[in-house]
This record gives C-alpha cells, sequence and structure tokens, in this order.
C-alpha cells in the first residue's frame, strides 16, 4: 500500500532548540494512525507541519 502522506527528513528548530531532528514518517490511506510520545518530543510540532501552520528548516513533505 502506498503513502498518501509521507514526510521524510523533517527538522525544525525554535530559538537553536532542536523540536524534530530528521524526523520521516508515512500515514497510509484507509489505516488509523496515532502519534505518541511524552511530553516536549515534538509531537504537535509534528502535525503542525504536516498541516503547513510551521514551516520545516529542513526535509520534504508529499501528499499524494
Amino acid at each position: 500500500m502506498s503513502a498518501l502522506l509521507e514526510a521524510t527528513g523533517i527538522t525544525k528548530a525554535f530559538a537553536g532548540q532542536f523540536a524534530l531532528s530528521n524526523v520521516s514518517v508515512s500515514f497510509a490511506a484507509g489505516v488509523g494512525h496515532a502519534v505518541a510520545g511524552e511530553n516536549g518530543a515534538g509531537k504537535s510540532t509534528l502535525m503542525s507541519v504536516l498541516a503547513g501552520i510551521l514551516r520545516a528548516d529542513s526535509g520534504e513533505v508529499r501528499l499524494d
């Protein structure tokens, strides 16, 4: 099954502190997904990059 949404090498820093460092993830159509992690792990930042609210410092987001 091919990815509906794929992000590769996503990096985002705020004031010199990395919120995301070389993150890659893919989401397939018709499948439930969850993003889990500790507080401060970068979940909200990743979702904001995928939604286009924040621009990643580097990396690529592809939508099929």
